[in-house]
Formats: structure tokens, sequence, C-alpha cells
């Protein structure tokens, strides 16, 4: 069946980074016709909600350049996000400048689309359903968990997001894994984020170092501490080092109790596992299932349909993509009555 949508233009996607806000046009076939990016702060530019705007008026522009038809916009941030009032309401993110800014009004006002916003990892589902390895495969019961700067999560159930009371559904990154384990930025103990996430790994790395100087990581960071990254600790994990491997094991090992739990307690036809770590952790898919089976049920892991994909700016404004034409489905919107000509 052909898709109503097709017929009315291109979506404007844009995903909100720690480190930067990348937007696009997406068809709705899920192809990414163009590209503006801004760094998320730093420089010349304003602030992050300036840089934004800056980012959608650009991608508009070129759309009316070329006379492409714009049926709306949607966003993707990375915290909390009130759908209906368009805004991001958690204290607990890396980009606080967002907190309470009322986004979705402050585009509509500046192009004259219809727009949606949500939290990033929200979006991301709603991409891997439409246009992802769920497409296609009979899947109406989702788990995504994004691994990249901190965790995110998602959780659709028969093809339609679960967000809560509150919208904290899919905050998949603090379930506890080890209970007398560190304290996680959110305040709680043991949580899979403070084991897994690349802020997490490069801090871990960088305090041990402090006792282990001769770690081949303190080689491959060229010798200053500040330097090592989530990508140095893997690489010096795959070739032998110790204080690496003991990182790496011990993300591996919360990702896997995290899988576990995840997957006796709702039993979802995939689980997808996306972010920039991912890069790092997709060779080490075979240990991570291997580690799963202390924690999860023998019978729903055997039948369990668990994808590490990396991703990247492409795959996330395509998250916006698809998160602006779920709610303008949802809601029986047909959104290119608002644009202006």
């Amino acid at each position: 069946m052909r898709d109503p949508a097709d017929d009315r233009g291109v979506i404007i996607a844009v995903d909100v980074g720690g480190s930067s806000i990348a937007g696009g046009l997406v068809t709705p076939h899920g192809d990414v016709l163009s590209h503006a990016r801004r760094r998320t702060r730093g420089g010349e530019g304003g602030d992050p909600v300036e840089r934004l705007l800056d980012v959608v008026a650009e991608v508009y522009a070129e759309a009316r350049q070329q006379g492409i038809s714009v049926q709306g916009v949607g966003v993707g941030l990375p915290s909390i996000v009130d759908v209906e009032r368009g805004m991001m309401v958690s204290d607990q993110n890396f980009v606080p400048e967002f907190k309470d800014v009322p986004v979705a009004d402050h585009i509509r006002r500046q192009t004259g689309l219809t727009t949606w916003v949500d939290n990033d990892a929200n979006a991301m589902a709603l991409g891997e359903l439409r246009w992802g390895v769920a497409r296609g495969r009979d899947v109406s019961s989702l788990v995504l968990i994004t691994i990249g700067t901190g965790v995110g999560g998602a959780l659709v159930v028969d093809g339609a997001l679960v967000r809560g009371r509150d919208g904290y559904a899919g905050e998949f990154g603090h379930l506890s894994v080890m209970m007398n384990g560190p304290i996680c930025f959110c305040g709680g103990r043991g949580c899979m984020c403070a084991f897994v996430c690349g802020t997490a790994i490069e801090q871990s790395a960088q305090l041990r170092l402090r006792t282990r100087p001769d770690s081949k990581l303190l080689t491959l960071a060229g010798g200053e501490v500040t330097a090592v990254t989530t990508a140095v600790v893997f690489e010096a994990a795959s070739g032998g080092d110790g204080l690496a491997r003991a990182i790496v094991d011990e993300a591996c090992e919360a990702l896997a109790a995290t899988l576990g739990g995840l997957l006796n307690s709702l039993n979802p036809d995939m689980i997808v596992i996306t972010g920039g770590v991912v890069q790092s952790l997709a060779p080490l898919r075979d240990d991570i299932l291997q580690r799963t089976t202390k924690y999860a049920l023998a019978r729903v892991l055997d039948d369990a349909r668990v994808h590490l994909i990396p991703s990247d700016k492409s795959s996330s404004m395509r998250g916006a993509a698809a998160l602006f034409l779920y709610e303008s489905g949802r809601r029986g919107l047909r959104p290119a009555a608002n644009e202006r000509r």
C-alpha cells in the first residue's frame, strides 16, 4: 500500500547531541537528501538553542531553493521530553540549555511547519521500525538501547511507543546491574550506564591509569591521560592490555545483565543496540550474548533477535523523520497544510 505521506514532501529532521546538532531533509522513504551541522557549543554561533534554529533555517532554505515541498519538522533531543509541550523537562542531560525551552513552538513560529519533538532514542526506535533492521520482519515489539556519551532507550509495543506516565519509559541505562556498584550521575547505584556509556568508560580508564602508568592505554593516548577515549580503551583491550580488558569486561557484563532483564521481563520480538560506542561493541556480540546466558531464561534468549548496529547522524535524522510521521499519523493530521509557500 502506498504511504499517503509520499505525496506531501520531505521532512526536516534534526538530531541534537552533546557535541553536535545535525539536520537534513529526509524523504518519506527514509532517504537523507542533505546535511547541515553545527557544534552544540564552542566558537561562534550563539547558544545551542539558537544553533538548532539555525540548522532548521539552513535546511528549510535549501528545500525552498530546490523547490522541494516540506511537510514538517521532527527533532530528537537527548533527554526526557514532554511531547505535548514540545520541550525537554529533565535536569539530567548533556544539553541543559534546552531544559524547559519550548523547542517545538520556536520552530513552528520560525517556519510555519508542524513540528514534533521527542527523546532521541524514541525517535531512533521509530526509525528502526519504519526503515531499519525491523522493516518487513514481522516486528510488533521492539526494545532499543542507544549507547553513546550516555545511554538511552525506547520501547515499542504493538507498533506504539511506550512513553510511561512522565515520559521515562525506556530508561534502560538506569537499570541497576550491581547492588553495591558505583553511583551513577542519575543518583542511582550500580546503573548499567555507569559501566557501559562512553563517559563512564573514559572516566574509569583515566582514573585507573593513575595507578597503572605502564598500561598500553597511556601509550595509545600519546602519553596524555585526558586523551584516553572509549575507542582507545577498546583498542587497547583487543591488544591484550589488562587494564583495558577489565574495563571492557565490566561493560560487556553490565550490558549482558541488562539484556537478560529486558528479555525476561518484556520478551520482545527484537532488541536493537545502537549508538556511537556500538562501533566498538559490535565485534564482541558473541561474547555479550554468551554472558547473557547467565541472566536470561534459556527459551527467551534462544528466540531473541538481538542486533548491534553502529549509528551515525544519518540514522539519527531518519529517526527524527520517523517521529514526525508517527506523531502526525497517530493524531490524524495533514502536516503539509501548515507549510509556508
